[in-house]
């Protein structure tokens, strides 16, 4: 039986505990050991991003140390996921981390691609009945390089009514602290999705992304929208006790 550490993102953790659990639950399902390192913290990506370098790097020395038992490490966070897999390098390559990072980068998979093209699985027997539209976060594609691995798991959920938007796949304004310092422009940007959204009798939106969830839901709530945000692990865990 395959053995895996689980990765729970700091927006997880803090906001979505729920996903975390049915992430186990997933992965169990699929016939996985799930094992949490205990001692796990922030990967570091939004220091990072801000230009805190030296604390970053603290931080991922830190995250290296607490994956370093070469078990495939699988998250629900393709944010953290493809900041390990893409961002790493400018921190630790030719350090002393230089051998320990190249193999954490070989062993860090999103929770769709590992489900898709590892273990080879896409139905889990989730029953759903929502007309919705799954929403593709620009760190999904830009860092982490996800693909169509999220809407061939949810082919397979059924009562799930799936539409494509023409702005499923614009980006919607959370990146970084971009929401914070440009708000106008992230409010435009994401109204544009959630109108389009509203015009295709959208109910919910399914995203793979927590903090995409969060910042989706913060507007949405503002905004009073006849709307939902779910995470597709959540998803994917839906109708399992009929």
């Amino acid at each position: 039986m395959m053995e895996v550490d689980i990765h729970i993102s700091c927006v997880i953790d803090q906001f979505y505990p729920e996903t975390g659990f049915n992430l186990v639950k997933l992965l169990e399902k699929a016939g996985v050991t799930v094992h949490y390192p205990e001692e796990q913290t922030c990967c570091g990506q939004t220091a990072f991003m801000e230009g805190y370098w030296d604390e970053a790097k603290q931080m991922g020395e830190k995250f290296i140390r607490d994956f370093s038992n070469n078990r495939l490490v699988v998250s629900a966070s393709p944010g953290c996921m493809g900041y390990v897999k893409t961002q790493f390098d400018e921190l630790f390559y030719n350090g002393a981390f230089h051998n320990e990072y190249k193999q954490l980068q070989r062993n860090t998979w999103e929770i769709s691609d590992f489900l898709v093209n590892v273990l080879k699985k896409t139905d889990f027997g989730a029953v759903y009945n929502h007309r919705a539209a799954f929403i593709t976060s620009c760190v999904s594609k830009n860092s982490y390089g996800l693909h169509d691995e999220p809407k061939r798991l949810l082919a397979k959920v059924k009562g799930l009514e799936l539409v494509t938007l023409e702005t499923a796949d614009d980006c919607f304004g959370m990146a970084g602290m971009f929401a914070f310092r440009f708000e106008a422009v992230a409010i435009a940007m994401i109204k544009q999705l959630t109108d389009s959204a509203l015009q295709a009798g959208v109910a919910c939106l399914i995203t793979n992304d927590p903090v995409a969830k969060l910042h989706l839901s913060a507007y949405i709530k503002k905004q009073q929208l006849p709307l939902q945000v779910v995470h597709l692990v959540d998803v994917l865990t839906e109708g399992w006790n009929g």
